[in-house]
């Protein structure tokens, strides 16, 4: 079965079922629940959470590991449990706030989303390194600029 979306970033999508990831607990600040992951090019660094309930609302993520190598996702043993998390192949992706200059892009290192299966959470990252805002470029954007 498929799904069809009208979107206001995508246009008409169509969208396996397969593909849709449900979220549960939702996502902070947002009622849909219904998402998918759009990818622009096969080989893309950025993707699209695309809701699938609410055509407006698409979110740009990324991997946290391409721009952070060091980066570290801790959720406690309570917080996997109430949740019913099978931590064994979780897709995990930051929230992206970008900008105008690459130098003022953020990544939300703070409240990542994990994905397993057809399911996803947004979790709070117990690492003392996480960060709410961090930037995404970092020293490299400066360099460029």
């Amino acid at each position: 079965m498929t799904i069809i979306s009208e979107t206001t970033r995508f246009g008409r999508i169509e969208v396996p079922e397969e593909a849709v990831v449900d979220f549960p607990h939702g996502l902070v600040g947002f009622e849909s629940r219904r998402f998918t992951l759009i990818a622009r090019a096969e080989k893309a660094v950025f993707l699209w959470l695309q809701s699938l309930d609410e055509p407006a609302l698409a979110v740009p993520v990324t991997n946290p590991w391409l721009f952070f190598p060091d980066f570290e996702l801790i959720v406690g043993d309570d917080e996997l449990e109430r949740l019913g998390i099978d931590t064994d192949q979780l897709d995990v992706y930051v929230v992206v706030q970008a900008s105008e200059r690459l130098e003022d892009f953020r990544a939300n290192l703070l409240a990542p989303i994990v994905i397993g299966g057809r399911r996803g959470w947004q979790v709070i990252n117990e690492s003392p390194t996480a960060r709410l805002r961090a930037p995404l470029f970092g020293e490299r954007a400066h360099q460029a600029a």
